[in-house]
C-alpha cells in the first residue's frame, strides 16, 4: 500500500513539540498542533473580561509556545510565512480533528501514566491505519502501547527527534512489539527523503542509541576530568573542533542543553541498565550533585560550568566550586595537528602525545571503543547505526567505529589493554578472520562488518547518495592543491573544492576552468559541489590583502578579472553547470552560485553577498548580477527605482539568508529555476540528475546579455541622497558611505544621463574598477586584516 503524508497532528507544544511542528511545516505539510487547556486566567485575561471558556484563553498555552518557538534563535522554521501551515488548538475541543490526519505524533511530558492517558484519548478519534508515534527520549516503547487495539499497536512506534528538530539530523525509530514492517520501512525512508534526517532504527532499550552512547561519553568525561586533574577549559579544548566535534565541545554543550536534562537521562540509565559493565559511570560525581543543589543548570539559570559576568566569561573550578577567570588551554600534542586539515587524520597523532592531552585521548578512546563494541547486539545489531547516531545526533564528524578504524583496530585494542579494559569477543573474531577494519569502500559504496554473517556487507540506503569521500580516489579525473574533478558517471563531472574553508583562490579558479574544459570536450555537464561543512566562505581575502598592501594593483586587477571571467564561463559554457551550495555560501561562493544554470541548494544554506563586511563590493560578478536581476524584474508602469533599491539593499546590508528558502527573498535564488533539497546527503545526486536532464533536453550555450536596463543618474541620485541621510543619522560610518556609493555607481550603470541598455561586460568593468579603488583605501585594508585575524567584521 502506498502511504502519503499530507497532514500531521502534534500533541504537546513545548519546545520539542513546537520544533517538530515547525519542521513538518518546513517540508510543506499541514500541521495540527494541540496542547492542554489552562487551569486559570492570567491577570491580563481577567482584566479583558475573558473567561476560561473564551477561545483565546483555551488555546493560550499552545499559542504562546508556538509564538515563543517562532521568535527563538536559531529559528525552527525555514521561512516565517511557513508558520501559516500550522493550525493550533487544544486537546479538549479539537482532538476529534485528528481523525483527518495521516500521522499523529505524541510529544507530551515524559511520564508513562500521562502518555498512556493521551493514547487512550487519541484512540477514540484516530482512524484505522493512521501512523501514531511517540517522541519519547527514553520511556520503553512496549509499555506505552499496552492495552491499545491491534491496529493501533501495528501502526505505533517511537520516533525520537533530537532538539532542535530542524537542525539535528538524527531520527531514531524504535519499534514496539507489534509494529508492522511496512510502518518501519515507511518511516525509515520518510525520515531520510522528506524530513532530511539520518534515520536509524534502534532497539527498545534504555535511551535507545544516541543518548545511550552520548550520555556515556559525557559521564565518562565527568569522571575523567577529576581523575586527571583537568580544567573544564582543557576538556572543552580537547573535545571540540580538533576532533571534529562542535565548538561547544563538552561543558558548553551541557550548559546549553541544561544540566538537569543530562542528569535526568543519566539517572534513568543508572536505574535501568543493571547489567551494563559501565553502570557506575552513570552515577553522578559530587560536583554535579552540588551544582544541581545550587540550581547551576547552565544557560537557563544564568550559570552552569560557565557564567557570564558583564562581558567576561567565568569558568567553574571543579575543586573549589567557585567561579574564576577563564584560563587559556594549550597542549603540545594539539600543536602537532595544526597542519592536518581533516579531524579523521588527526587521531593517529593525538593518541601518541607525550603530554596530558595524549594521555587523555588514550584513556577516553579506550573507554569509548570498549563501550560501543559491548553495546552490540544489545542496542543494535549493526555498528554503522551507532556511528550514524553520534554524527547526526551529537554533531560528531566521525563516529566511534570510524575513529577506531582511523587509529587502527589493533592499535585501539592496545589502548584498551593498557587501561585493563576487556575487548568484545566479536572484535577479536573479526581480526582473527583476516578482516582488519570495521568499514571499507568498494565501487563508491561503504561496506561495514556484519557480526552475524562475519563478513562485510553494504550499508543500506546508499543508492540515492553520492559520497564524494568514496569516489575521490577511484573516480578522480584531475586535481591540484585546491580542487578535485571527479567523474560522477553518465557523462557528468563534479568539481570539489579542497582549499581551507573552501575559499576560492587561484587554484580553485584553475579547477573550475579545467572542469568546464573537460566537460565541454568529453562530457555532458558539470556539477560544482562538495560535502565539507560549508560550500565556500568566499574569495581568498588573504591573497587580496597581500596584493593590496604591496600595491600590486595590476596583479590585483588581473586576479579580479580572472574571477569575473571564470564566473562568466560558469554562465556561458556549452554544457549545463549546476552549483550545489550548502552551509555557509558567502561572497564569491554566492557569486558562483548565481552564475549557474541551476542551483540545487541544501535547505540549510546560509547564502549572501557579504563583501561590505571587509570594505569592498562584490567583485566577482555579484554586483553586476544584482543589477541584471533587478532589471529583469522591471515591468511596465512599475516604479523601477524601488525594484533596484531592494537588490541594492540586499548587497549593502550584507544580507545572509538563514535558510535556502529565504534566499528567494533576497533575489539570490530564483523561482522556477533553482530548487531546494532537504537532505544534504542527497544533494550531489540530485544536482547530477538535473545536469543530466538539461543536457538530454538539448542544452544550448546562452548568448551573452547586452540588454540590461540601467537607470543612470536618476538611480544614482536616489542612492547618494539615501547614504547621506544614513550617515547624518549615524547609522553608517564615513567608510560605509563610501562603499555604498561605489556600489550605487555600479548598480545604476554609472552616471548615464538617461536609462540605457548595457552589456554584462560594461557592468563587470564598472564593478572591477570600484572594487580596485576600494582596495587602495586604508580603512578597507583594516577591515580585511581584522577579518583575517579576528574572524569577524570591523566597523570603522
Amino acid at each position: 500500500m502506498k502511504r502519503t503524508i499530507k497532514k500531521v497532528a502534534v500533541i504537546g507544544s513545548g519546545i520539542m513539540g513546537s520544533g517538530i511542528a515547525c519542521h513538518f511545516a518546513n517540508i510543506g505539510l499541514e500541521v495540527l498542533l494541540l496542547d492542554i487547556l489552562p487551569r486559570e486566567l492570567t491577570e491580563a485575561e481577567a482584566k479583558k473580561g475573558l473567561t476560561l471558556e473564551s477561545k483565546a484563553v483555551r488555546n493560550r498555552i499552545v499559542n504562546e509556545h508556538l509564538a515563543n518557538a517562532l521568535k527563538s534563535k536559531p529559528s525552527p522554521i525555514y521561512h516565517q510565512k511557513f508558520a501559516s501551515r500550522i493550525t493550533t488548538g487544544n486537546t479538549t475541543d479539537d482532538l476529534p480533528q485528528i481523525g483527518s490526519v495521516d500521522w499523529i505524533i505524541e510529544v507530551v511530558v515524559e511520564r508513562l501514566d500521562i502518555k498512556k492517558s493521551v493514547f487512550e484519548q487519541i484512540e477514540k478519534y484516530r482512524k484505522p491505519g493512521t501512523l501514531i508515534t511517540s517522541n519519547t527520549s527514553g520511556i520503553p516503547i512496549h509499555f506505552m502501547s499496552e492495552g491499545r487495539s491491534e491496529d493501533f499497536q501495528q501502526h505505533f512506534c517511537g520516533t525520537h527527534f533530537f532538539n532542535p528538530a530542524r537542525y539535528l539530523k538524527l531520527f531514531e525509530i524504535i519499534p514496539g512489539p507489534k509494529t508492522s514492517k511496512e510502518v518501519l520501512d515507511f518511516l525509515n525512508n520518510y525520515g531520510s527523503q522528506y524530513l532530511g534526517k539520518t534515520s536509524v532504527v534502534a532497539k527498545d532499550t534504555p535511551a535507545f542509541i544516541g543518548n545511550r552512547i552520548g550520555i556515556f561519553g559525557i559521564q565518562s568525561l565527568f569522571h575523567l576530568v577529576k581523575e586527571m586533574g583537568l580544567t573544564i577549559e582543557e576538556v572543552d579544548k580537547l573535545t571540540g573542533p580538533v576532533i571534529g566535534r562542535p565548538k561547544s565541545a563538552t561543558f558548553r554543550t551541557v550548559d546549553v542543553v541544561g544540566l538537569d536534562t543530562l542528569v535526568h537521562v543519566a539517572n534513568g540509565l543508572y536505574e535501568n541498565v543493571p547489567n551494563d559493565e559501565a553502570r557506575e559511570l552513570f552515577k553522578l560525581p559530587a560536583f554535579i550533585n552540588k551544582m544541581m543543589e545550587n540550581n547551576w543548570l547552565g544557560s537557563k539559570t544564568g550559570q552552569g560550568f560557565y557564567k557570564k559576568v558583564d562581558r567576561e566569561i567565568l569558568s567553574l573550578d571543579l575543586d573549589t566550586l567557585e567561579y574564576r577567570a577563564a584560563k587559556k588551554a594549550s597542549f603540545a600534542t594539539l600543536e602537532l595537528t595544526k597542519t592536518i586539515d581533516k579531524p579523521i587524520d588527526r587521531f593517529k597523532v593525538l593518541i601518541t602525545g607525550k603530554d596530558k592531552a595524549g594521555e587523555f585521548y588514550r584513556k577516553n578512546f579506550a573507554g569509548m571503543f570498549a563501550y560501543v563494541a559491548n553495546r552490540i547486539p544489545e542496542i543494535t545489531d549493526d555498528l554503522y547505526k551507532i556511528d550514524d547516531a553520534m554524527k547526526a545526533g551529537f554533531g560528531w564528524e566521525n563516529g566511534p567505529f570510524e575513529i577506531w578504524d582511523a587509529i587502527g583496530v589493533s592499535t585501539g585494542i592496545g589502548l584498551m589493554n593498557a587501561e585493563g579494559i576487556e575487548v568484545a569477543d566479536w572484535v577479536k573474531e573479526m581480526l582473527d578472520s583476516g578482516i582488519s577494519s570495521f568499514y571499507h569502500v568498494k565501487d563508491g559504496a561503504t561496506y561495514y562488518y556484519d557480526i552475524p554473517s562475519k563478513s562485510q556487507i553494504k550499508v543500506p540506503g546508499q543508492d540515492s547518495f553520492i559520497l564524494l569521500n568514496n569516489i575521490r580516489t577511484t573516480k578522480k579525473v584531475w586535481s591540484n592543491s585546491g580542487a578535485v574533478i571527479e567523474d560522477l558517471g553518465d557523462g557528468i563531472l563534479n568539481l570539489e573544492f579542497q582549499s581551507k574553508m573552501n575559499t576560492i583562490g587561484g587554484d580553485v579558479l584553475q579547477g573550475i576552468n579545467k572542469a568546464i574544459d573537460l566537460a565541454e570536450k568529453e562530457h555532458q555537464g558539470l556539477v560544482i559541489g562538495n560535502q565539507g561543512a560549508n560550500f565556500s566562505v568566499g574569495a581568498n581575502i588573504g591573497m587580496i590583502f597581500m596584493m593590496a598592501v604591496e600595491q600590486e594593483y595590476d596583479e590585483l586587477n588581473m586576479a579580479i578579472k580572472m574571477f569575473q571571467d571564470t564566473m562568466m564561463r560558469v554562465r556561458y559554457s556549452s554544457i549545463p553547470v549546476v552549483v550545489a551550495p550548502h552551509g555557509m555560501t558567502l561572497g564569491g561562493g554566492c557569486e558562483m552560485s548565481m552564475h549557474a544554470d541551476k542551483i540545487v541548494a541544501a535547505a540549510e544554506t546560509y547564502i549572501g553577498l557579504v563583501e561590505f563586511g571587509v570594505g569592498v563590493i562584490p567583485g566577482g560578478g555579484g554586483s553586476k548580477e544584482m543589477a541584471l536581476r533587478a532589471a529583469d524584474q522591471f515591468h511596465k508602469n512599475d516604479v523601477e527605482l524601488n525594484v533596484l533599491q531592494e537588490y541594492f539593499l540586499a548587497v549593502a546590508m550584507a544580507k545572509v539568508s538563514t535558510s535556502a528558502y529565504e534566499a528567494f527573498d533576497t533575489g539570490i535564488l530564483q523561482h522556477g529555476k533553482d530548487i531546494i533539497v532537504v537532505n544534504k546527503d542527497r544533494q550531489i545526486a540530485e544536482a547530477k540528475k538535473h545536469a543530466l536532464l538539461m543536457a538530454e533536453a538539448g542544452y544550448t550555450q546562452p548568448i551573452r546579455r547586452k540588454d540590461i536596463k540601467v537607470l543612470g543618474k536618476s538611480a544614482l541620485g536616489m542612492f547618494l541622497v539615501g547614504t547621506d541621510q544614513m550617515m547624518a543619522g549615524n547609522f553608517i560610518s564615513d567608510h560605509d558611505k563610501k562603499i555604498a556609493n561605489k556600489l550605487a555607481y555600479v548598480m545604476a550603470g554609472g552616471d548615464l544621463s538617461e536609462p540605457t541598455l548595457v552589456s554584462e561586460q560594461y557592468l563587470l568593468d564598472l564593478e572591477r574598477e570600484a572594487f580596485l579603488s576600494l582596495c587602495t583605501e586604508r580603512k578597507t585594508l583594516e577591515r580585511i586584516q581584522y577579518m583575517l585575524t579576528k574572524g569577524k567584521p570591523l566597523r570603522n
